[in-house]
């Protein structure tokens, strides 16, 4: 059974709260915490495009929120960037 589901996952708090020099490093561990704790699976695959629009503007300046359709197949979470 496949479920679907499209989150926008706020960042702003890892801009407040992290040092510049670790904002894009704890950006996507916060997106994969976020969607370990919405969609209730353990196993969390990130696509590379969200990885190249967190670093897009360097490790410092990563963007506010992210949008991401999330797809569980199994246990399995996998999460793409929408554009």
């Amino acid at each position: 059974m496949e479920e679907e589901r499209i989150y926008t996952i706020p960042l702003r708090d890892v801009t407040n709260k992290s040092p510049t020099t670790k904002r894009a490093p704890r950006a996507i561990r916060a997106i994969r915490a976020f969607l370990m704790k919405h969609m209730k699976s353990d196993v969390v695959k990130l696509d590379n495009s969200i990885n190249e629009k967190v670093w897009e503007r360097s490790l410092n300046k990563i963007p506010a929120k992210v949008r991401v359709k999330a797809v569980k197949e199994g246990d399995v979470v996998k999460a793409t960037l929408i554009e």
